[in-house]
């Protein structure tokens, strides 16, 4: 089977996502393995997916479908247990529910599912396939025909060799502890964490507590949402269609770059979600790659 590229939904204003309309798609062929999509939103500046793997399920590359592409990403563990290797330097990674994994553009990586129950994953990509990003970007790179999956370098020497062995990894494992967190809002503030924040994407975790709601927030780049728990409302003020939005678990929601938006929890028990944002956070704060590198 060739590659395809996969469908791009894209939205005209703010938009509400519910799971049932959430475009499918089937990626991959029998040697790389098939893999169920589920694309939220693949805007200009965004992209964002839950893919799904069943017990002992698995994806690799193959010459049509490869996955090494020009894009930062953030893989999110919903359920199920991820085995994430870098099958061109040998490193794994075992990520829990609840756990993130993160890479930078011209990154092999192959994933597993290590668990009794199907994986799910959501997955944040910026710059986005609409940028030449994805597959036609990953055919412009030589095939990787000799997979490794140990590093036997650091057999002896472990964990001796840690810290020498962490500081060359390609693929960063995102824990609780490792979040960088945030108190964000002038007359609300919410507890904020962020998973990984580049020039191309930023994602974070956001809580609120029954009865919260958040200040109105701008972002210098397309926002795409998903709820994890509880019930959220999200109010767009200037929106020219609806402008409050009710969302359940597995929801996704899309605010375009500049669109002033809030955030409610209306129901009697908390609420937690993630978000990507592309290219940047937030307006108010310098940009450190506006000339192309970091001041």
């Amino acid at each position: 089977m060739r590659y395809s590229a996969s469908p791009r939904p894209t939205f005209e204003g703010p938009a509400h996502i519910p799971y049932e309309t959430v475009t499918r798609h089937l990626w991959g062929d029998e040697e790389s393995g098939e893999v169920a999509d589920w694309i939220y939103v693949s805007s200009a500046k965004i992209h964002q997916l839950v893919f799904g793997l069943a017990p002992g399920g698995a994806f690799r590359h193959s010459d049509s479908f490869r996955t090494i592409f020009a894009a930062d990403e953030v893989m999110y563990v919903l359920s199920g247990v991820m085995a994430l290797s870098n099958p061109e330097t040998g490193e794994v990674h075992r990520v829990n529910p609840g756990e993130a994994a993160f890479f930078r553009r011209d990154t092999w990586h192959h994933a597993f599912n290590f668990s009794p129950e199907p994986l799910r994953v959501i997955e944040f990509f910026a710059p986005p396939p609409s940028q030449g990003t994805s597959g036609s970007y990953a055919q412009t790179k030589p095939n990787l025909t000799a997979p490794k999956y140990s590093q036997d370098q650091w057999i002896g020497r472990w964990p001796k060799a840690q810290a020498e062995a962490e500081a060359k990894f390609t693929i960063q494992v995102v824990r609780e502890r490792d979040l960088l967190w945030r108190l964000e809002g002038k007359n609300q503030q919410l507890l904020v964490g962020i998973l990984a924040a580049t020039e191309h994407l930023t994602v974070g975790r956001m809580a609120l507590l029954a009865g919260q709601r958040s200040d109105v927030e701008v972002h210098a780049g397309d926002e795409s949402l998903y709820l994890l728990e509880g019930e959220l409302n999200v109010r767009v003020p200037e929106n020219d269609g609806p402008r409050w939005f009710e969302l359940s678990p597995g929801d996704g929601f899309f605010v375009p770059e500049g669109t002033p938006h809030q955030y409610y929890n209306v129901s009697g028990a908390p609420t937690s979600f993630l978000c990507g944002i592309a290219p940047r956070y937030s307006p108010d704060i310098p940009d450190q790659f506006a000339n192309g590198r970091e001041r």
